[in-house]
């Protein structure tokens, strides 16, 4: 992907510009509508690695998240405690290859109606890159692999049809994993997905027929939809100049959305048209937000702090009318 410089420099040298960025950049006002009532419920440990990436809410109120850098599973309860349930093995080589980072993490999750847990781990190694699952009281396995030059980052869950779909940001890839796991299979490589020099599809969601993506180096967000045989169709760029555009939620107000911008530190809400607004910033407490997930009109923001380096935190706010 790199010609003259390593991924690792790559990485480094985006990130340190990203930083600046986020130093300089002027902050909206604190929480703006129809947002209101912004708070931070919950405080990570960056010492242990706690830097929360992705959310997958339950019926019950637990929140459950990856916490990347711990490469862990964490539930955490209404009331803001959090419980780890599970630690995934370190490879032999400590991930120093996986690509674009250079560490080894968790990424995306989602939850089944059974409670079962679906998540990904990226660690440039053939033998634990790929879908993992942890059943209620279980331990867990990786169900599908998926190619140790990836990054699986984004993950969805199709519950009628019983498949996932993984964003691979590195190699501009979706793919997809029956959820009783097997072999993984390319289901789009359209050019739109593609990086133009760290990281390209992100988030992911399926919404209204279709498949619906970010892209972090171009600030795009796609609608990719889902044919009546199961293919892919032809990407769609619904909007643009949204700079590292992480993971996103719907509203459900139609196609609006709520996304996560990582890197400028802010939350946007996108309207169906492609405008969008600054709704959440510093001032309220964000800290390089990634993933945002909905219960009601309740928006959770996940901060994991990459850029900060101080932090990492679960914002709650109301979304309004």
């Amino acid at each position: 992907m790199f010609t003259k410089l390593s991924k690792a420099a790559v990485s480094a040298a985006v990130l340190a510009s990203a930083a600046v960025a986020m130093a300089t950049a002027a902050p909206a006002s604190a929480v703006s509508a129809p947002l209101k009532c912004a708070r931070t419920a919950v405080h990570f440990d960056l010492a242990k690695g706690q830097t929360p990436e992705n959310i997958t809410l339950a019926p019950d109120g637990t929140a459950y998240v990856t916490l990347a850098k711990a490469r862990q599973i964490a539930a955490v309860s209404r009331g803001g405690s959090v419980r780890i349930l599970a630690t995934l093995p370190e490879p032999a080589d400590g991930g120093v290859h996986t690509p674009a980072l250079g560490f080894p993490l968790t990424t995306g999750i989602v939850r089944a109606h059974d409670g079962t847990l679906y998540f990904l781990y990226a660690t440039g190694t053939a033998d634990l890159t790929g879908v993992w699952r942890l059943r209620p009281g279980g331990r867990p396995q990786r169900i599908a692999a998926l190619p140790a030059t990836g990054l699986p980052n984004g993950l969805a869950l199709d519950a009628h049809t019983r498949t996932l779909y993984i964003t691979d940001s590195a190699l501009g890839t979706v793919w997809r994993v029956p959820a009783s796991g097997g072999t993984a299979t390319t289901w789009s490589t359209d050019p739109a997905l593609a990086p133009t020099g760290f990281l390209g599809a992100n988030g992911l969601k399926i919404h209204n027929g279709a498949l619906w993506a970010t892209t972090l180096d171009k600030g795009t967000v796609l609608r990719i939809p889902i044919l009546a045989d199961g293919r892919a169709g032809t990407a769609r760029v619904t909007a643009t100049g949204l700079p590292g555009i992480d993971d996103f939620a719907f509203t459900g107000h139609g196609d609006q959305i709520i996304a996560a911008l990582n890197t400028v530190n802010q939350v946007a809400l996108i309207q169906p048209d492609g405008l969008h607004t600054t709704v959440l910033t510093a001032a309220d407490g964000l800290q390089g937000p990634t993933s945002i997930a909905l219960r009601g009109d309740t928006v959770h923001v996940m901060s994991a702090a990459y850029l900060t380096a101080k932090d990492p935190n679960l914002i709650l706010a109301h979304l309004g009318g």
